[in-house]
């Protein structure tokens, strides 16, 4: 079977390009706003996503102004945008906790023609069934490595981390890094024990009533152990930002980052001299990596008749499309979530991703399903603190358990 068909998320048909779709644009363009605003938080395809709104106004006419964002502040600015009655047309949420806050701000997007066509699961429904987010991929994330510098097949637990991290640090290379914005310093990493549980969604909700405690569960006792074990055996990774970690990932002098197949992007600027892959994080033997929908497109529920239209023959374009649907597979780098698209040429990461996608060997996103905004404002602070001093991983989960009782408290 082609390569290519074999990782793909779905094998059947064939992208229609119809002209259906084009119609419905122009027949809905007297209609619709001449103008939009689209709001994400994606910062690798800030560049791109611009470039897509100027080709789409060629072809449709109609303005799309793109707003930028530093990423970890996405969420208040989009809630005070939005009670401002200033609002994008077209926003970006994560599924879960953030979805379900700004829920009063989501348009039915049900009738869009390629929603029947979206993998199963992936779409974001409300409590009345109506699909209100669209996916924008599917990603994965654990530890990137260097085939050069590990073999993956030998880090299968704690013992074996550790012994990477040190065979690493004996040839002057740093073992495993982080960096400091707070999803890449936490969020990610942390998410590995919760998708562990046996019902995660049920551990969070015990976790919020106070009737388990992270300190307590075995997944988190061992969570701690690697975190100290990275504190120990790497470099600080609030003296490391995003960039300087792929950076130094790409030029050999870290041999494996804590990452997701978005950050190939990030190897662009860079002669890359190895192969590299990706491995599960071994927590308690895990053998799997954790994939899901990392966003969703939404459209302003508040904005005006003519705006809301605007925004839904803006997400009918880009995925019914051939410019979208290049812009989504090729020029974003996403991975296909809807039936019929396909990926022309995956990066080894991504490729991976679907791989392990395509084999059933992955865990959840159960972080979509903590407190809005706990990890930023309240996850972070207990990091910064234990690399910063010799905190022990039994006061480390005592402060998560402290930081969670508080997140919730403030909702």
């Amino acid at each position: 079977m082609n390569f290519k068909k074999a990782i793909s998320v779905i094998l059947t048909t064939a992208m229609a390009v119809s002209m259906t779709s084009s119609m419905a644009v122009t027949a809905h363009a007297e209609e619709a706003a001449d103008k939009i605003i689209v709001f994400q938080s994606k910062v690798e395809i800030i560049d791109q996503l611009e470039e897509l709104a100027e080709v789409y106004e060629e072809e449709t006419g109609v303005e799309v102004e793109v707003w930028g964002t530093t990423g970890d502040d996405y969420m208040q600015q989009l809630k005070t945008k939005m009670a401002n009655n200033q609002g994008p047309t077209v926003f970006s949420l994560l599924p879960g906790s953030e979805s379900e806050t700004m829920a009063n701000y989501e348009e039915d997007l049900s009738d869009l023609s390629f929603v029947d066509k979206i993998a199963e699961g992936m779409a974001d429904t409300n409590a009345d069934g109506q699909v209100v987010g669209i996916p924008y991929t599917m990603e994965g994330f654990g530890m990137v490595y260097n085939k050069d510098l590990i073999n993956a097949e030998e880090v299968t637990d704690y013992d074996s981390f550790v012994k990477m991290l040190q065979d690493q640090a004996a040839n002057d290379v740093n073992g495993f890094g982080l960096s400091q914005e707070s999803y890449f310093l936490i969020g990610h990493i942390l998410n590995t024990p919760f998708a562990l549980q046996e019902n995660p969604a049920e551990f969070i909700e015990k976790l919020n009533a106070g009737e388990v405690k992270m300190a307590d569960t075995p997944e988190f006792q061992e969570f701690a152990k690697f975190y100290e074990a990275i504190r120990d055996n790497s470099y600080n990774p609030l003296e490391e930002n995003y960039d300087k970690e792929c950076g130094d990932f790409a030029t050999g002098k870290t041999a494996a980052i804590h990452q997701g197949n978005w950050c190939y992007s990030m190897f662009e600027d860079y002669d890359v001299d190895f192969e590299m892959g990706m491995a599960p994080l071994p927590l308690c033997g895990n053998d799997k990596i954790a994939v899901s929908v990392p966003a969703g497109w939404y459209v302003n529920s508040q904005a005006s008749d003519a705006e809301k239209q605007a925004g839904k023959d803006f997400l009918e374009w880009l995925y019914t499309s051939e410019t979208g649907a290049d812009y989504l597979m090729n020029q974003f780098g996403f991975l296909p979530v809807v039936e019929g698209m396909e990926s022309e040429s995956l990066d080894p990461i991504s490729a991976q991703v679907a791989e392990y996608a395509a084999e059933g060997k992955t865990i959840s996103w159960p972080m979509n399903l903590w407190p809005t905004s706990i990890v930023d404002v309240y996850l972070v602070p207990v990091a910064q603190e234990f690399f910063t001093s010799d905190m022990d991983g039994a006061a480390l989960l005592e402060k998560l358990d402290e930081a969670w009782a508080q997140a919730n408290e403030a909702k």
